[in-house]
This record gives C-alpha cells, structure tokens and sequence, in this order.
C-alpha cells in the first residue's frame, strides 16, 4: 500500500483538515523526513491556502475546531499553524487556547513561522490587480528592452506559459523570441482579463 493509499484509508478519504470528499492530494507538513505521519490528506482549497496561493478564508477554517481534536501529529501540527494564521479573530484564538502540543510537535510546528507573521498571503499580480499563476498567459502593457540582447519586447507581445518567481511576488519568468527573461508585474496583463 503506497502513501496516499494509507492516508485516504486513515483519513476516511475525507481531507484531514476541513472534512471535504473532493480533489484531495498528499501533502507533506514541512519539515518532512518522508515517514507517514509528516503527511496529512487535504483538499485543494485547503493546499491553496496552506501553500498561501489563495487569500484566506476563515470561514473555511473554522473546521479545526474539530480537527485539532486528531490523533495524528501532522493533522495537528497543521491545525495549530492554521489557527496561527488566523489568531486576530476570536474563534481561532479560543481554539489557540485549547489546543496543547507537546515539545516536540510544538517545535515542528512552530518551523513555518505562521506564529510570526500576520497571515497576510502575497500574490502575484498584474499591472491591473489579477492574480497571476503558473502557466498563465500574459500580455506586455509597456515596450521593454531586454538587458544583455537585441531582443526588443513591444507593448502587446504575448508571453506564453509563464512562471511565477517564489521569492519575489513582483517578477515572472517567460519567453520572448525563444529568450528565457524575467519581467516585472507591473508590466503585465494577465490575457483575457480574468
């Protein structure tokens, strides 16, 4: 029995976290060592969130009341770091104050440093405010000189299957011409408008 098939057995093919039946995946709570229990069962609204590819929804979390409550350290680990994300609401600082983990979980948990930070969640967007993703297709909304090359990106060149820089919210990676470059957002429309 491969991972997921023991965490879909374990969980009840339910997402470990919020309960939904759909579009459920592994996720490894880092730091990970790749045994079982680093790993929960959850759904894509709640990978999104956790990997803060999506605005938060607290509405969405206030399922850990009940989850938080689990016999499984990584289901718990994650449940605390979630709740940290939302401490300056009342309901998710109430069930702060419930929940205890050990020394051990304590220090995995606090790993992500969601206890840190306010939860914000920085996206990529464009010139325009859309939320850029992987392999999306952009247009250009200025001329731009492409530095070290006589490559010249006009205004309404379309970039194709863009990628997103992880560390820098404003910068995406495409082709132009056949050339790998990166471009600045706030240069950018995402195609269609969306």
């Amino acid at each position: 029995m491969n991972q997921e098939e023991r965490l879909r057995k374990r969980s009840g093919n339910q997402c470990e976290l919020c309960g939904s039946g759909t579009a459920l995946s592994v996720y490894e709570v880092p730091p990970a060592t790749g045994n079982m229990d680093d790993a929960v069962l959850i759904c894509q609204k709640c990978r999104a969130q956790v990997e803060k590819k999506e605005m938060p929804d607290s509405g969405h979390w206030q399922c850990l009341g009940s989850s938080m409550w689990s016999e499984v350290p990584a289901v718990q680990v994650m449940a605390w770091r979630m709740l940290n994300r939302h401490r300056h609401e009342s309901w998710a600082a109430e069930q702060l104050d419930m929940l205890y983990l050990d020394e051990e979980k304590l220090t995995w948990a606090r790993a992500s440093g969601d206890h840190e930070s306010d939860g914000t969640v920085e996206l990529h967007r464009d010139c325009f405010g859309a939320i850029l993703q992987n392999g999306d297709n952009v247009v250009l909304t200025k001329s731009l000189d492409v530095k070290g090359s006589t490559v010249n990106a006009r205004v309404g060149t379309v970039i194709r299957n863009i990628r997103l820089v992880p560390d820098n919210k404003e910068q995406i990676e495409g082709r132009i011409e056949g050339q790998q470059i990166v471009v600045l957002t706030k240069y950018l429309r995402k195609q269609g408008g969306e």
